[in-house]
């Protein structure tokens, strides 16, 4: 006869069993469910189809970043001069057609600067010993060097040049970019999504016809893309360093924005 432990056990046995045979049925059940069409019937025949877009469009947008910087005997020297350039830059900006909101500050950093003392003398040897010479070799604070990071949203392509140029003149320590992109990205990526589902409803119709089938209805659809910016390459140096330079060359190109669709087509 069983006892109460021995009970408890197979019992415990059983539950686990049955949670195990209910998950698989579970799991078995939604993996098929979606193959199965309105009426209850299981979605069998199915043809998968690859459809590729791509659009090319003009960059229309033009962001650049520089750095004002300044290193001054006091903090108060070199935050003046840095606001001065600054307000000397977002002038020249604005009488560029500029707007307010595409010129926004990245980072404002202001630390000390500090001596590099000589190092103390190695002790030198007299006789049986050394002698020792008292040295004191610390760093102390010389200066303040202040910078900010600014970054330019030009809306004009054909501006950047002239307008990279301008900020040169007035004096900035580091200028990258531009970097070139398209401001309605949404609206071509749309394009070139039309384009990738109507070359897979063409090839779809093709394959259809030399199988001898018919198109049913949409069993899934789905997409990737890939959408890379492309950079205009300028030569650009500062006019504190270069001097007069020569004008800066912006070649915008093309961006290609392309999409990839997947349909899966139910065969009658």
């Amino acid at each position: 006869m069983l006892n109460e432990k021995d009970l408890k056990n197979i019992t415990k046995i059983t539950i686990i069993f049955l949670a195990v045979v209910s998950a698989y049925f579970l799991v078995k059940f939604f993996s098929e469910v979606k193959f199965f069409g309105e009426s209850g019937e299981k979605i069998e025949n199915t043809i998968t189809i690859s459809g590729h877009g791509e659009v090319f469009a003009s960059p229309d947008i033009a962001n650049i970043y520089f750095t004002i910087e300044s290193s001054k005997s006091t903090q108060g020297a070199s935050s003046d001069e840095v606001n001065t350039k600054t307000k000397q830059v977002i002038d020249f900006l604005q009488t560029s057609n500029v707007a307010e909101k595409d010129i926004k500050t990245e980072g404002y950093n202001s630390y000390p600067k500090y001596s590099n003392p000589a190092p103390c003398p190695v002790p030198m040897m007299y006789g049986e010993g050394y002698e020792v010479k008292p040295c004191v070799s610390e760093s102390k604070i010389i200066g303040y060097t202040v910078s900010q990071s600014v970054s330019v949203k030009i809306r004009k392509v054909d501006d950047t040049s002239k307008i990279i140029d301008g900020i040169n003149k007035i004096g900035v320590t580091n200028m990258s970019g531009p970097d070139l992109s398209i401001d309605d990205q949404d609206g071509i990526k749309a394009d070139a999504r039309a384009l990738a589902i109507t070359d897979a409803k063409v090839k779809a119709k093709r394959l259809a016809k030399d199988l001898g089938v018919h198109l049913g209805r949409i069993v899934s659809f789905s997409e990737s893309g890939n959408y890379p910016i492309m950079y205009g390459k300028a030569t650009m140096m500062s006019a504190d360093s270069a001097g007069e330079s020569s004008p800066s060359v912006i070649p915008t190109g093309e961006n290609k924005i392309t999409s990839d669709v997947t349909i899966v087509y139910e065969i009658k």
